[in-house]
């Protein structure tokens, strides 16, 4: 129930986010049928690029690496034991060089999931 939420919080927002730059194109184009078909046009490509490529993304912002469990054994067997426990597909690991605590996880569903902590941690 709760991905189920998650996918519809996550499309509202999308969708939201898609209707603004139609929009917005409208707007600036005068309300002509070719500004709001360029205007769809590059909220696909938005909108699909931020779903596609979100954990990509997000990882990229926050300077963040790939590790392997030899890499990091403990932050990685943590992470493996609460998948397990879920019952869910082992996500990605990564690392970001921050000195303060915090942690995200990002992915579009399971199988593409990076769990991310920085060396404060």
């Amino acid at each position: 129930m709760l991905i189920f939420k998650n996918t519809i919080k996550t499309s509202v927002l999308l969708a939201g986010l898609g209707g603004l730059i139609v929009t917005i194109a409208g707007v600036l184009g005068g309300g002509s049928s070719s500004s709001l078909t360029f205007g769809l046009l590059i909220a696909f490509v938005m909108v699909g690029g931020s779903y596609w490529f979100s954990d990509k993304l997000a990882l990229k912002s926050a300077k963040a690496r790939i590790v392997t469990e030899e890499d990091a054994p403990l932050f990685f067997g943590m992470v493996k034991d609460l998948a397990d426990r879920a019952g869910m597909p082992m996500p990605r690991v990564a690392i970001a060089p921050n000195d303060q605590p915090n942690a995200f996880a990002t992915g579009r569903n399971p199988r593409h999931a990076v769990v991310c902590a920085t060396e404060g941690l």
